[in-house]
């Protein structure tokens, strides 16, 4: 598990960001993107569903490399510098979690609507294809896989 970095220093848009193995809290994430500047919030709640590839799933394990932390804050930072972000935040939840369960949580405000849900889809896209974080997924038949960052 990988804890919050530190508070964010005055200016710096990215306010939360976490790897846990605790549950996720929506309220947490939204809290920490709001700005009295900004015009829109774009919020995204990843859960475990019950399917992938046809297959039903019972349930998954997300676990994580210890720099997790680094690789999502370099996501960040990369999403904040490339758009005109207010406020940042993502959270990403590690151990075994049952379908139905907050996975990832993320957000993004900008000045403006369509900013904010470019750079939500950004940094999301990212910190799955970026961060390593891995899924252990467990099928219904019995059969398990393993799916590369997250």
């Amino acid at each position: 598990m990988t804890e919050p970095t530190a508070p964010a220093p005055p200016g710096d848009p990215i306010r939360l960001l976490a790897v846990r193995d605790t549950p996720l809290s929506l309220d947490e994430v939204y809290a920490a993107v709001g700005d009295d500047a900004a015009g829109g919030t774009a919020l995204f709640v990843g859960t475990v569903r019950d399917h992938d590839g046809g297959r039903p799933v019972t349930s998954l394990e997300y676990s994580c490399h210890p720099d997790a932390a680094a690789e999502l804050r370099r996501v960040a930072e990369k999403t904040a510098a490339d758009f005109p972000v207010r406020a940042l935040a993502a959270v990403h939840r590690t151990g075994r979690l049952a379908v139905g369960e907050v996975a990832v949580v993320a957000a993004v405000s900008c000045a403006h609507r369509a900013e904010a849900f470019a750079a939500c889809e950004r940094l999301v896209e990212d910190l799955k294809h970026e961060v390593p974080i891995w899924k252990h997924q467990v099928f219904a038949d019995g059969s398990e896989e393993w799916v590369g960052a997250c």
